[in-house]
């Protein structure tokens, strides 16, 4: 029998193995290594060329063939990513490294949700979505704040150790993958080959968001105001040793960033009956007063905004998650989930090298 409570742990594991290297603080070792601001901020903007190249074909893909073997491949293309920037001698291997992050984003990005919804709603407990997806960003907070923790050890171990570390871990996570069980609510259509399969799969998508306005409003929106959170932490990690941040206090200050997203994900779960529209204001005014904190020069004002827009930007993350999943149809699910990330790169590919030449400048 299908047992819901081992596939939720299963995908939590994975995640966890998902996250964890030394590997975490990219930023910081990309420009330890002698990379300019507006060189991080295109290599940057590559991956998320990829990522609008291959963004809804994974999710597509996922829905097609399988969420399980979506997450496999997912997984793959992270073992190849860390093992070309091991072997990294020039920026131009560096972006081919990037590259194969963001397949692995690409692929994983829909599909460990959509397989997670699946799975709750095929034992009727749906409504238990928005705790998995608090539990997730918790997860990710802590990994990510445990992988800046140890920004000063990678710095001083080399890229290459702490990227390998990342091989390690992706092994052991194709591991926990392989005994997750694959879930369709609806049934595939039979009758179709697989070409008019994946179309049907991108049309029926596309009339959904056509229909659902709504829908479309909402993944624009956060998308947009993650994409600022998501450049003031990267930009951060670079920025505080040059306010004069200590070395033993970078990773502690990067940890308190992370600490903020675990306490958004917490601090929505408790707030269910707040109007959508108050959520985002309110998070959108913080992560802008974030950025203005960045601003101030001031190491300890610069952490703090960066720990005030990462628990909005979480917060507001997980509810627009939970609104969509209950929107979306089941067929399309991951496809649907991966246009919302399209989105997001539409606009991190506009902002990051601009970004990355403002944080120069400044």
């Amino acid at each position: 029998m299908f047992n819901i409570k081992k596939q939720i742990n299963r995908l939590y594991s994975s995640s966890i193995l998902g996250m964890l290297s030394l590997s975490g603080a990219w930023v910081a070792i990309l420009a330890s290594r002698g990379f300019s601001l507006a060189q991080i901020g295109f290599a940057e903007t590559v991956f998320h060329i990829v990522c609008i190249l291959f963004e809804i074909p994974s999710g597509v893909v996922a829905d097609v063939f399988g969420r399980k073997k979506t997450l496999v491949a997912s997984c793959i293309m992270r073992i190849i990513a860390a093992i070309v920037m091991v072997f990294s001698n020039n920026f131009a291997l560096v972006c081919i490294s990037i590259a194969f992050n963001a397949l692995n984003y690409n692929l994983s990005s829909g599909s460990g949700d959509a397989l997670a919804y699946d799975s709750l709603k095929s034992v009727g407990k749906e409504s238990l979505f928005e705790k998995y997806a608090s539990n997730q960003m918790i997860l990710y907070r802590s990994c990510e704040g445990l992988s800046t923790l140890l920004a000063g050890l990678s710095l001083a171990v080399g890229y290459r150790i702490a990227y390998a570390t990342g091989v390690v871990f992706g092994l052991a996570q194709l591991a926990v993958l392989a005994s997750l069980t694959e879930v369709r609510i609806e049934e595939q259509k039979k009758e179709m080959n697989l070409w008019a399969e994946i179309f049907h799969c991108f049309r029926q998508s596309f009339l959904f968001l056509k229909d659902a306005r709504k829908a479309l409003v909402l993944m624009f929106s956060n998308s947009l105001v993650g994409a600022l959170d998501i450049l003031l932490l990267f930009f951060l990690q670079a920025k505080l040793p040059l306010a004069g941040i200590p070395v033993w206090a970078l990773g502690i200050a990067l940890l308190v960033m992370q600490a903020g997203g675990m306490l958004g994900a917490r601090v929505i779960l408790c707030i269910k009956n707040v109007r959508y529209r108050i959520i985002f204001a309110v998070a959108a005014s913080v992560i802008l007063l974030g950025i203005a904190m960045e601003h101030s020069g001031l190491y300890a004002v610069m952490t703090l905004g960066g720990f005030l827009s990462a628990l909005s930007d979480d917060a507001l993350q997980i509810r627009t998650n939970a609104i969509l999943q209950d929107m979306f149809p089941s067929e399309q699910r991951a496809t649907l989930i991966s246009i919302e990330s399209f989105t997001f790169s539409v606009i991190m590919i506009v902002f990051s090298p601009l970004a990355g030449l403002f944080f120069s400048w400044w």
